[in-house]
């Protein structure tokens, strides 16, 4: 089994992943601690029999006759499991004190400690001189480490009881530290699904804070891009149902026709009616689709506005030469700023297309583009009718028309223009045209949009 294999198989729940890690380290841990505690123990044990070992030597000596005459004891018969054996030996080699008959120590020469084997048992020995003779004092090794394994064990006793209360600590409290995602997942799940209302955010801590908030800023996108497609298909309704009503009735006056010239005109209103429709549709599928692209679309980037301008003006070009309107453009300062491209032409083709169908013929549409310290102006201005003071907020509604007014239209060009110019944070302004007399526009972009390398 490889590592990859490996990798797939590990749980995908955090809480989990959380689990696994944290009792595997509390295993760990406990085990390493244990390991210490336990070499630690036996270590100070052998420390302790040493010194009781040098302890007893030292008493014995200060009741050992000068003379030399401590007497033999023989011991007990037993005496074979006794760990510990004190023997006494004269200056001359003669041994005349031990303590077990069957465990006899052979003398060391070697004062201090040391370890002698005796009939397939390990000693350790400690020799010390008192006098004119030698006292001993072994240890039956195997008796000392039974006891130290046991002292050593009751040390790492704790270490195992504390250990797997500490891992049912853990499970609690990563379980209550998850608790409030599992209450958010519980939230999302119970909800129908048109309701996009706010997840709540009480008592989340804060590595899952930052994701409800962006989930519920989602949900507030997602709800606005619903209440603007609702609204409209509202508003489409109801505007063409007005149009689609006039093509009937002109289709039911084309057939009522008794003569040619009645038939004709009938025809010719017809064609202005389907006109007028298709013009429509036009209208509210570039503002569906401009309505797309602004809530999921790509990401705004780096855009030259005066090659857009240019564009644009190459468009609308055909439609003005056919009514005779002088348009042009006056200056174009380079410009190169962060924005939708084809969010930046719709725009700048409405603002043209409406120039365009309220100057009358012969008239006059010019367009400027400049940069200045502060921002980006792009104005577009004609030399039509122009629109009354009263009425220019409301032209910038869906579907709203100055009465009166003689060119046929959606009431969606100016109101497409708001949408892009709030898309880049841009301002839209309508006034009077102080050179052609009519209507001008002008839409601000702001100089946080501008590219470093294009500032004048």
């Amino acid at each position: 089994m490889n590592l990859a294999d490996l990798a797939g198989r590990a749980p995908h729940s955090l809480r989990t992943r959380l689990l696994w890690f944290l009792l595997a380290a509390i295993v760990l841990t406990a085990g390493l601690q244990a390991a210490f505690a336990y070499r630690t123990a036996r270590a100070q044990a052998d420390e302790i029999f040493d010194y009781h070992m040098q302890q007893m030597a030292l008493a014995l000596r200060s009741g050992l006759p000068t003379g030399g005459g401590l007497g033999f004891d023989g011991g007990h018969d037993d005496a074979e499991e006794a760990s510990i054996v004190v023997q006494v030996w004269t200056a001359e080699g003669l041994r005349i004190f031990q303590s077990a008959t069957r465990a006899a120590v052979p003398q060391r020469q070697v004062l201090g400690f040391s370890e002698v084997s005796v009939r397939g048992s390990t000693y350790r020995v400690f020799s010390m001189r008192a006098r004119s003779q030698v006292i001993q004092v072994a240890q039956d090794m195997a008796a000392r480490q039974q006891m130290a394994g046991a002292m050593a064990l009751r040390t790492v006793a704790p270490i195992a009881l504390v250990a797997p209360v500490l891992m049912l600590v853990v499970w609690w409290v990563v379980s209550q530290s998850l608790a409030p995602v599992s209450r958010v997942r519980r939230q999302v799940a119970r909800r129908q699904a048109d309701d996009l209302s706010e997840v709540s955010e009480r008592d989340l801590p804060d590595e899952i804070r930052p994701l409800v908030t962006e989930l519920n800023l989602l949900f507030g996108r997602v709800r606005q891009a619903f209440d603007a497609q609702k609204s409209f298909v509202a508003d489409a309704a109801h505007e063409l149902r007005s149009p689609l009503a006039a093509l009937k009735l002109q289709a039911q006056s084309l057939q009522r026709a008794t003569d040619d010239e009645t038939r004709e005109r009938a025809v010719n209103r017809l064609t202005a009616g389907i006109d007028r429709a298709t013009r429509l549709v036009e209208q509210l599928l570039v503002l569906a689709r401009h309505q797309a692209s602004a809530a999921s679309g790509p990401a705004a980037h780096s855009v030259a506005l005066q090659d857009i301008v240019r564009l644009a003006l190459a468009d609308a070009a055909p439609a003005a030469q056919v009514r005779q309107i002088d348009m042009g453009l006056l200056h174009a300062d380079p410009v190169q700023m962060t924005g939708h491209t084809e969010a930046l032409r719709i725009l700048l083709r409405n603002l043209l297309d409406n120039a365009t169908k309220y100057t009358p013929q012969g008239g006059r549409v010019d367009v400027e583009l400049r940069q200045q310290a502060g921002a980006i102006h792009l104005t577009v201005e004609d030399s039509g009718p122009g629109i009354e003071p009263a009425d220019r907020d409301r032209v910038l509604d869906r579907f709203y028309r100055v009465a009166g007014s003689e060119s046929s239209g959606s009431g969606l060009g100016l109101a497409i223009v708001k949408s892009v110019a709030e898309l880049h944070g841009a301002t839209l302004q309508l006034d009077s045209s102080p050179r052609l007399g009519g209507l001008r526009v002008t839409v601000t972009f702001p100089n946080d949009l501008v590219k470093a390398s294009a500032l004048p």
